[in-house]
């Protein structure tokens, strides 16, 4: 592979900004409150945790990106460890449900934060309103391309990493001691849980690895951009967790879970914060949604290009939108309805863990052409892997339901790929190994 490339538009800070973007903001908003819930006043630990789950798993793809650099990023990485197999293409339909499920989990955040400016009495239907509103409206902006979606993400990254580094100063300045007290240590399965659930929070950075075939120098600037975005959001969700458990007693974050942000911000900001960090809320939800629905749709439209999606996926509609945007949009309004916020984050941060499992074990079959160390490839395999046991075990005991509905989806994942190969003529379309 050439140490430069002279096309190259992306460099080291724009390819960072890329993964602090698809990490930093809905993330901490949307899931903060439960992993509270769970592993109480040692949150920040379990996020800590969760960030070096996702440092070993960037090994992956730090490697994987600069011997087989594609926009396709994860997609690619499958098909290049398992072949063209239903293995790989199940794999791939993962990835797809995972972003519905993610943008699920953004949009009902949204609506929530949104709610928290209406009345009381009707925020409840308010939020489920303004849930699906955002989903419209961020599928007419992806409607008018990627230029639109892109001037957009500039700013909105900016102005939700900028409140959140003021929202931690300023809460660092008036934490309380007491709230941080080891008395209320929930053991190290309620910090082993929140790091699975909270591990939601840095899927994004895999983003990085769909700009391979664009950045410069990839051979160092990917690597470094990788480890340097998940460790900037790994400082940033510490601070911030530390800033609302040291402001806010457990109780009342219990009790204000959906908007754990915007509450502890409260007794040191007054009416004023709480709604600028509403406000942030709303940006990096959006943020997220713009991201991901792009991200998402690119996702159907590659695999259905490389023949792992029926073909309707492809075809052009108004300003050559695709109909897996329709098709992706639905869902995800589908599952704004049907699910709540908590049961989304769960099934969000499985599928994640289970792709990220996947997309190790595909590497470990190449770790001999990518020149890798093994046993770090075992490490991330490892994390992963244990971590959605935990949450599992998790799942089965609070929500039954909602392992219900990701046994159904894995089913349908794999089972779906079976059948639409074996009834389908169409081939994956080869491409050429450029290392």
């Amino acid at each position: 592979m050439k140490e430069v490339k002279t096309n190259a538009t992306i460099g080291l800070w724009s390819a960072i900004a890329i993964g602090i973007g698809g990490m930093i903001g809905a993330g901490i908003f949307s899931i903060l409150g439960l992993g509270i819930k769970i592993s109480g006043n040692f949150i920040y630990i379990s996020f800590i945790a969760g960030g070096i789950i996702a440092l070993l798993s960037a090994y992956s793809y730090a490697k994987l990106s600069i011997n087989y650099p594609s926009a396709g990023g994860s997609v690619e990485f499958l098909i290049r460890g398992f072949g063209d197999s239903t293995l790989s293409g199940g794999f791939n339909f993962l990835l797809w449900s995972g972003y519905i499920f993610a943008l699920s989990l953004y949009a009902e955040a949204f609506g929530i934060y949104a709610s928290t400016f209406l009345p009381v009495t009707i925020s409840s239907i308010g939020a489920h309103i303004i849930s699906i509103l955002i989903i419209l409206g961020f599928t007419l902006i992806n409607f008018l391309g990627p230029e639109v979606v892109g001037r957009s993400e500039t700013f909105i990254v900016g102005v939700k990493v900028s409140i959140l580094i003021i929202f931690a100063s300023l809460g660092f300045l008036f934490i309380k001691g007491s709230l941080l007290s080891i008395s209320n240590f929930p053991g190290a399965f309620g910090i082993l849980t929140a790091t699975a659930i909270v591990f939601l929070g840095y899927e994004g950075f895999g983003l990085i690895s769909n700009t391979a075939e664009d950045i410069k120098n990839p051979r160092k600037n990917i690597p470094r951009a990788l480890y340097m975005a998940i460790i900037f959001a790994i400082l940033i969700y510490v601070t911030v967790s530390l800033a609302v458990v040291g402001n806010l007693p457990l109780p009342e974050i219990i009790k204000t879970s959906d908007y754990a942000l915007a509450a502890a911000a409260k007794p040191f900001a007054g009416s004023i914060g709480f709604t600028i960090i509403a406000i942030a809320a709303l940006f990096s939800t959006a943020s997220a949604i713009n991201a991901t629905l792009y991200g998402g749709v690119n996702v159907s439209y590659l695999m259905a290009k490389k023949g792992e999606l029926p073909l309707f996926f492809t075809i052009k509609k108004w300003r050559d939108a695709r109909e897996g945007l329709f098709i992706t949009s639905g869902l995800v309004i589908i599952l704004t309805l049907f699910l709540d916020l908590n049961n989304v984050a769960m099934m969000g941060s499985a599928l994640f863990l289970i792709i990220y499992s996947g997309v190790n074990f595909s590497h470990l079959k190449l770790h001999k052409k990518t020149k890798s160390n093994k046993y770090i490839i075992w490490l991330a395999i490892s994390g992963c892997l244990f971590s959605f046991i935990v949450l599992i075990y998790y799942i089965l005991l609070n929500s039954p339901k909602t392992l219900l509905v990701l046994i159904l989806v894995l089913i349908f994942s794999f089972l779906i790929e079976y059948l639409y190969r074996r009834y389908s003529r169409r081939t994956l379309k080869k491409r050429k190994v450029t290392n």
